[in-house]
């Protein structure tokens, strides 16, 4: 098991989980109720454990003075894993009513420190009154969710080193992903330059494939920050899947609760 150096990035200043605990939580305001970024944390951890899945490494990052957090935590199984990339969490919460608690299931690539949020398995809960109740319900059930799914990471990275595309379906791709939101504008011209000459050798020796492709997509990407990479991600996959034959049946799955969800996402050849 390699791992990752999860790089953050623009998008937070690096902590440690020893800072992320001080980090004071605001009052409670009528039906807002925020809770401890450290409680989010130790409760996927929790729930990680529970299902004999490990964290085996992770970063986490504070921005507005500690309002928002966002953390990456490698995970590991009991199952076979591949010498290329291993399933990344990304949590993130607020104290700033800015989006709600929540866990994205992704992925990094081992060569290049990649990082891409697919959304398949993705949790929010709103800061409302029983955010204490339904947090525990919600990761156990993301988490349970992982542990299904383990193998559809393979399947999708294994259709995208398999499909070859040429320099003019390069371009299409890469103004529909500019439609998608997967990239801006000013990206544009340095996935173009990362598709025909790869900075990390592995990409340029696997041939013009779309791995090549989505590898320049997130290479570029990372100056995009981990607070907006999630989004971006989920529509450059989507992007991908659609080029390469694989597909995307969403169906989400509620809680007792308006204010919370579950979705996943189910890959098919």
């Amino acid at each position: 098991m390699q791992n990752l150096n999860l790089v953050l990035h623009a998008g937070g200043s690096q902590a440690t989980l020893d800072q992320i605990s001080t980090v004071e939580t605001p009052k409670a305001d009528g039906i807002w109720h925020p809770i401890p970024h450290r409680r989010l944390y130790d409760q996927v951890t929790l729930a990680l454990g529970q299902l004999n899945m490990r964290v085996v490494h992770e970063q986490h990052a504070l921005a507005r003075n500690g309002q928002r957090y966002f953390s990456l935590l490698q995970v590991a199984n009991c199952q076979e894993v591949s010498a290329d990339y291993a399933y990344v969490l990304g949590l993130r919460n607020s104290h700033d009513k800015s989006y709600p608690a929540g866990l994205v299931v992704g992925s990094g690539v081992f060569v290049c420190d990649n990082l891409a949020f697919s959304g398949e398995i993705k949790i929010a809960r709103k800061h409302t009154t029983f955010i204490e109740r339904d947090l525990p319900i919600l990761t156990g059930r993301a988490v349970g969710m992982l542990q299904a799914k383990w193998a559809d990471m393979n399947v999708r990275f294994d259709a995208y080193k398999q499909k070859e595309i040429t320099d003019i379906q390069v371009h299409d791709m890469v103004i529909r992903g500019l439609d998608l939101g997967a990239c801006t504008a000013q990206q544009i011209p340095h996935i173009v330059k990362e598709w025909r000459h790869p900075r990390h050798q592995e990409f340029a020796e696997c041939g013009k494939t779309a791995w090549r492709l989505f590898n320049a997509f997130t290479e570029v990407g990372k100056e995009s920050g981990v607070f907006v990479l999630p989004k971006r991600t989920q529509s450059l996959h989507a992007l991908m899947d659609a080029e390469c034959g694989i597909v995307r049946t969403e169906q989400r799955i509620t809680a007792d609760t308006e204010d919370a969800e579950v979705e996943v996402a189910p890959v098919n050849n």
